[in-house]
């Protein structure tokens, strides 16, 4: 069992293509550090034995995080989590592995660069199968047990979206009357005391209990074996915040978010979110400089009245500041409606203004807010003390953002195009509320990293 419960030829042999990769990658740290001296290079690790413990160290601890099952072959937050993760595991194995050897001992900076080099060139491996080859993996094979609503709409979400990665066998239902009733396409395939069978012979790597009643008598004992057997087992609600990236509103009880696995060491977090805030903040301000400048000489060329556009934001626990921008609209932009959301062809805006918006230039000042607190990195996007007054009277749980710091960009800015209306700041919540519940760093450096691609592509620009 080399990837998962059930391998597939197709997964081994795609597994075996990404061991070489890493091998190359491993090879592509020693060059870089040796400037590509090939001599050096050559007498540097002759045998190529230190780049194969290295590929070795990778593929095993990869392997232990389950990296190699088909829905990690699609790019997502929590592919991107485990595999950092399975890369400080392994720096850790190897470090141990060069005491107890020194021979095999790899250089500092050659690793720092394999750090570096190898989860970029994984990444786009992965991209290259999934997205742009549109190789058809083979899916996680999964048993829903109810056959009610809630089970329906698990049902539908999986058989609708095959990207996913996830393959629905069937459904599991206790009634009798119900067998061979069609749910979505597969239907109910069996009961209670089916679930060991049909887990072996069905190859299942995924059960979901979707049961709307949790005091319902559940077959415990059937879960426990299956779990012993390698099978994971989640609750609904579970899933369906992993799968869609968001908390739906009506989870959003007082108990649920005491007793929920989420929400913690919000201090510590906001510590370190801090220091990083300030080293990237200050490292962006440098690089951007020249672009500042540029877009602002424009912007003075184009039309009369100042350069930097401040407004009024509600920040971190409600409290209000001033954001920075660069002026995209008009100045009488608001002087007869009053305060309204930009549109996405919104006529207020300038023909420069329009340009800096597609390419998120106008957002750069606010590298500033970052350096003086007011803003984070990554966090919910801070809203004007108009529409949050509006808001939070219309939607509940609206105050829950508030509870960090906003931010340049952030969970719903890459999972939900850009919206001007009710129902789009109710969806962007439940995405903002999940941000929160999971935020760590390892996320923010993936959102960080998403939000480059949606710059790159102008997708949500508005």
């Amino acid at each position: 069992m080399f990837f998962n419960r059930h391998p597939s030829k197709r997964l081994v042999y795609i597994g075996i293509l990404e061991g070489l990769l890493i091998f190359l990658a491993s090879l592509g740290s020693v060059a870089i550090r040796l400037s590509f001296n090939g001599g050096a290079i050559v007498e540097y690790d002759p045998n190529y034995l230190r780049s194969l413990v290295l590929t070795a160290t990778y593929l095993v601890t990869f392997y232990y995080f389950d990296l190699y099952t088909p829905d990690m072959y699609r790019p997502s937050r929590h592919m991107f989590s485990r595999l950092i993760k399975g890369m400080l595991v392994a720096a850790i194995i190897q470090f141990s592995l060069f005491y107890i050897v020194p021979s095999l001992k790899i250089w500092r900076g050659i690793l720092l660069i394999n750090m570096l080099v190898m989860p970029s060139a994984i990444i786009c491996f992965r991209l290259l199968f999934s997205k742009i080859l549109k190789i058809k993996l083979p899916g996680k094979r999964v048993l829903i047990i109810g056959a009610g609503e809630l089970a329906k709409k698990i049902g539908s979400e999986i058989y609708s979206k095959p990207e996913n990665g996830l393959k629905l066998v069937g459904f599991i239902d206790d009634d009798p009357a119900k067998y061979g009733l069609s749910i979505v396409n597969p239907g109910v395939i069996g009961g209670y005391g089916d679930i060991n069978r049909l887990a072996d012979e069905q190859n299942i790597d995924l059960i979901i209990v979707a049961l709307p009643d949790r005091r319902a008598k559940l077959p415990m004992s059937a879960l426990l074996d299956c779990k012993l057997k390698g099978i994971s087992i989640e609750e609904s609600e579970t899933f369906k915040e992993r799968l869609t990236g968001k908390i739906p509103l009506d989870h959003l009880k007082p108990s649920w978010m005491v007793f929920s696995d989420g929400f913690r060491s919000l201090r510590s977090r906001k510590f370190v979110k801090r220091t990083l805030d300030i080293f990237f903040a200050s490292l962006w301000l440098v690089v951007a400089a020249p672009i500042m400048l540029l877009t602002a000489a424009i912007i003075r060329l184009e039309s009369k009245g100042p350069v930097i556009f401040r407004q009024v934001r509600v920040g971190e626990h409600g409290k209000e500041f001033n954001i920075y921008k660069f002026r995209s609209m008009r100045l009488d932009a608001e002087e007869k409606t009053g305060p309204v959301w930009a549109l996405a062809n919104d006529d207020r805006v300038t023909l420069v203004g329009r340009i800096i918006r597609k390419l998120r230039i106008d957002e750069i000042p606010q590298l500033i807010n970052v350096l003086k607190g007011d803003m984070s990195f990554v966090g919910p996007r801070p809203e004007r003390p108009f529409f949050v007054k509006k808001l939070r009277e219309e939607i509940p749980y609206y105050n829950i953002r508030t509870v960090v710091k906003p931010g340049l960009t952030g969970w719903a800015q890459i999972k939900y195009p850009y919206g001007a209306t009710l129902e789009d700041a109710v969806e962007k919540l439940q995405y903002e509320i999940f941000y929160i519940k999971n935020m760590s760093p390892l996320l923010d450096l993936m959102i960080m990293f998403w939000t480059i691609k949606v710059v790159l592509t102008g997708k949500g620009a508005r």
